[in-house]
């Protein structure tokens, strides 16, 4: 059986208390007291415990992690490599990551997350969006908060988020420089904060190019934005605009079930349409053809609301700062020139 906090304390002839505060460095403890602890915990090999190190400082240094079951359950690994970014500047900083999923709608009679209500957890990391209730609960419990992928209403809280204004800006400019000028939008939740910027964005750069907008050429479906929502709204779109040359869809996922419905109907994908994503995703490459996109970096996200989060927890203060992640045009085959 390892050693334990107590074992070293009698070893050393102190409280358990006297080896928490030497544990966590702290300065009230004599030389002689500090050497005596450090040479018992040298000699028993005593690794200490999180809840050792937190018997003084009343942290726990466990983060939390939600994200809804819909999200997670997602076959498109775009939040599991943000998590993995927590998890890489957590360590950076001795902190541990407690991953939960919460339901998509959430009610006053649903429990919170174990580890919230057991007061377990020195702040939550919420990663896409999640039920207002739940933010309003989370937020009478005064924990801290950051949110990676969405903001909610009113933008009181730190904040990391994809630049996708820039992103949509990109995408919709590398459809109309290689001569595209009757450009579709396919989109999921539209009243996401990212899918919106995406679609305010498109508009924008038809706009700033002489194109004008046709509201035919948006299609949204209220889901999340996945596959069979891709497939159904580009089935949607091409039944209204036949002379469609190119699409633009808010995410890989749609993307990928875009580019399965033109399959299906002999579209020559770029010949008749060309098809940009977001995201990029591992699957772009295995596509046939591989996808355009615009380039995010997940795991970068998650080492930046993490890094928010360490601001929190050492400043003991609130902060509404927003980080934007810059993206990047990832060219590939599923784009060409207009003929």
């Amino acid at each position: 059986m390892p050693p334990t906090i107590k074992d070293v304390a009698q070893k050393a002839n102190v409280s358990i208390a006297t080896v928490s505060l030497v544990i966590n460095k702290n300065n009230r403890i004599s030389h002689q007291t500090r050497k005596r602890v450090n040479n018992a915990i040298k000699e028993l090999n005593y690794h200490p415990s999180h809840s050792a190190r937190g018997l003084v400082s009343s942290k726990t240094r466990n983060i939390g992690f939600i994200l809804t079951e819909d999200h997670f359950l997602r076959s498109e690994p775009f939040y599991t490599r943000i998590f993995i970014g927590t998890e890489f500047e957590a360590r950076e900083n001795e902190h541990y990551i407690l991953l939960t999923t919460v339901p998509s709608v959430f009610s006053k009679n649903d429990s919170l997350p174990r580890f919230i209500l057991e007061r377990n957890v020195d702040g939550v990391i919420i990663a896409g969006k999640i039920p207002p209730e739940l933010i309003d609960r989370l937020e009478k419990l005064k924990l801290p908060l950051a949110f990676v992928d969405y903001y909610p209403p009113g933008e009181k809280y730190p904040v990391v988020l994809i630049d996708n204004v820039s992103g949509g800006v990109i995408a919709t400019q590398h459809l109309i420089d290689i001569g595209h000028r009757k450009i579709g939008f396919i989109a999921g939740d539209i009243n996401h904060p990212s899918i919106n910027d995406r679609f305010q964005a498109y508009k924008m750069a038809l706009e700033k190019a002489g194109i004008k907008y046709n509201t035919s050429w948006f299609v949204i479906d209220e889901d999340y934005p996945a596959r069979k929502n891709g497939y159904d709204a580009a089935k949607k779109l091409l039944k209204k605009n036949k002379d469609i040359t190119a699409i633009f869809a808010c995410n890989d996922a749609m993307a990928i079930g875009v580019m399965q419905f033109l399959k299906e109907n002999n579209f020559k994908i770029p010949n008749d349409i060309s098809l940009i994503g977001f995201d990029d995703v591992e699957a772009d490459l295995s596509l046939d053809p591989p996808l355009t996109t615009i380039r995010v970096s997940k795991i970068e996200m998650g080492i930046e609301v993490m890094r928010l989060m360490t601001d929190i927890l050492k400043n003991k203060s609130r902060t509404s700062k927003k980080v934007l992640v810059p993206v990047e045009l990832i060219v590939r085959k599923s784009t060409a020139p207009l003929k």
